[in-house]
């Protein structure tokens, strides 16, 4: 079956950054495009980023461009999110999502806070 396991996240001082992963298992990784979305405290889900199959094509959300970096290996069927800069509104629980039939994993919590 599908799994996707996000890791990385924790506390971090504004300013500071964090390297979020995902490890996907269940499908053919590198057949899917895909996707990093966040969840604040009390908000909805907020796109990210997004990267195709391949990983030199990448999309983000024109508040983030600069900041966050998000790749893949498709040798490891692992994606990453890079993260820097990071603010007190980029906290929230971030979910990596297989596009097409938005599966997400059970995400990592980012806390940013001094």
């Amino acid at each position: 079956q599908v799994q996707l396991v996000e890791s990385g996240g924790g506390l971090v001082q504004p300013g500071g950054s964090l390297k979020l992963s995902c490890a996907a298992s269940g499908f053919t990784f590198r057949s899917y495009y895909m996707s990093w979305v966040r969840q604040a405290p009390g908000k909805g889900l907020e796109w990210v980023s997004g990267i195709n199959f391949g990983g030199d094509t990448t999309y983000y959300t024109d508040s983030l461009k600069g900041r966050f970096t998000i790749s893949r290996d498709n040798t490891k069927n692992t994606l990453y999110l890079q993260m820097n800069s990071l603010k007190p509104e980029d906290a929230a629980k971030y979910y990596c999502v297989k596009v097409g039939d938005n599966y997400r994993g059970q995400g990592t919590q980012v806390t940013v806070s001094s």
